[in-house]
């Protein structure tokens, strides 16, 4: 079949870029739109892509639109990289919360950044749902938006369209695992099972022997060495006098997720940068992660939205200048990261391979929430995507998920029903307000920081 892929929210370029890549790569002959609400970052996307396209003269046929009702219809596959308001939006997700004594490396999956993303976040998804269904409810529909849990969660709550999460971190830290035990990916074999950005591995064997072991002496390794590392790199940085960057700071080392391994004999995906915004109460506070403050010495945000606004003006300069595409432009770019053209692949195909994807729990982890949007692995062939059922997880690595999975359902009635009540209850359920007193002060900060994208809320 001819492919007609729709990219939503393709003003993200560097998404839009990988895509593209992957695409060209393939050769498909196939139709794509390119939808963004902004019509500056949508002329960046399409002017990148044209150049792509017209560089390797493959059979792709492109269009662009500021409304996706204008290209939705005929679609066979959807991927959305929605992020409304933008990086300046998400800034103050994790900015106000520092005005409270609440620090945050991301501020995208949870604690108060996340809550309040998911409030614009939603509503909005659940529009696009709404068009899906009308236009294309025929299509493969996936997400990459976050907080991915309850916006996964919103859309089939509110409209039961059948939308698939996906997110690169757990191939990603599979990757990293296969190079902390010295041996070839190609050898390497996980079970990983979770909510995004919080996926357990819990099995990990290397040439079918269990590899466990061998992991649980590496991070008995990398915690040994640890203490030295950060005396070192204090040492390091009192003599410059600078702040630490992300290639030479704490941020490489993943502490906690170390600790956790031992702990729980499984590995938490992705690393500490996320990982910690799930132990709010451990690490929300300055200076309280191994002596550095998340978000601004750790994992330093404002080094992640220098990062993001840095790549999209290089992007800007290039789409819109009259030269030509670089020669070397392909040589630089290495897909996007979320195996979706290879996820079609393998349902046009019926090949049945296995990818981590975001699902409805429906029996395959046995003591969790049913309908609970899990982090698992997916068998992608001719009936689409379908999760692969697991045994129970053990108590301990059950209980770090479940107050989580009853905040999404939280988060979720509050941006459905625009219900201030409700938000202040997932900042509570949360955990990294100190006090109700807290919780109130910050939501209605951030209600009002966000209102020009919170229509439901009667701002």
């Amino acid at each position: 079949m001819k492919e007609k892929v729709v990219l939503i929210g393709a003003g993200s370029a560097s998404f839009t870029r990988g895509l593209v890549a992957d695409l060209v790569a393939r050769n498909w002959e196939m139709d794509l739109g390119l939808v963004d609400i902004d019509p500056n970052a949508l002329a960046v996307a399409e002017g990148l892509a044209r150049k792509m396209i017209e560089a390797k003269k493959v059979p792709i046929k492109l269009s662009a639109s500021t409304d996706r009702r204008d290209v939705l219809k005929g679609a066979t596959a959807i991927i959305c990289t929605v992020g409304v308001g933008g990086r300046r939006a998400w800034e103050q997700d994790v900015f106000i919360p520092r005005k409270h004594g609440i620090f945050q490396p991301v501020g995208d999956s949870v604690m108060p950044g996340g809550s309040s993303r998911a409030l614009r976040m939603i509503p909005a998804m659940v529009g696009v749902a709404k068009d899906v269904l009308d236009l294309a409810p025929g299509a493969l529909f996936f997400n990459y938006g976050n907080p991915m849990p309850p916006v996964c969660r919103g859309i089939r709550k509110a409209t039961g369209a059948n939308v698939v999460g996906l997110c690169h971190g757990v191939f990603h830290v599979g990757y990293e695992l296969s190079q902390h035990l010295g041996v070839d990916f190609n050898r390497f074999k996980y079970t990983a099972v979770g909510i995004n950005h919080m996926t357990w591995f819990t099995e990990i064997r290397v040439d079918g022997q269990d590899a466990m072991p061998q992991l649980r002496k590496v991070a008995e390794q990398k915690l040994a060495e640890f203490p030295k590392a950060l005396a070192n790199l204090g040492k390091k940085f009192a003599e410059a006098g600078a702040a630490p960057s992300w290639e030479s700071s704490i941020d490489s080392y993943n502490p906690f997720s170390w600790q956790l391994t031992l702990l729980f004999n499984a590995y938490p995906a992705c690393n500490d940068r996320h990982v910690t915004e799930f132990f709010p109460r451990l690490f929300a506070r300055e200076k309280s992660f191994f002596g550095q403050t998340l978000g601004v010495d750790g994992y330093r945000f404002e080094d992640t939205i220098k990062w993001g606004d840095r790549g999209f003006e290089e992007m800007r300069e290039i789409a819109l200048s009259k030269d030509p595409l670089p020669a070397d432009y392909f040589d630089h770019i290495s897909g996007e990261h979320e195996q979706v053209v290879d996820i079609i692949d393998s349902i046009r195909t019926d090949a049945g391979r296995v990818y981590s994807a975001n699902l409805p729990n429906k029996g395959q982890v046995p003591n969790l929430p049913e309908d609970a949007i899990l982090e698992g692995p997916a068998v992608a062939d001719g009936a689409g995507v379908r999760p692969i059922a697991l045994p129970p997880m053990s108590p301990g690595l059950a209980g770090t998920l479940a107050t989580r999975l009853q905040w999404v359902e939280t988060i979720v009635d509050a941006a459905l029903e625009g219900s201030r009540d409700r938000f202040i209850q997932a900042l509570l359920l949360d955990g990294a307000v100190d006090s109700i007193d807290q919780a109130t002060k910050l939501a209605d900060d951030l209600l009002a920081a966000q209102a020009q994208y919170l229509p439901q809320f009667g701002q």
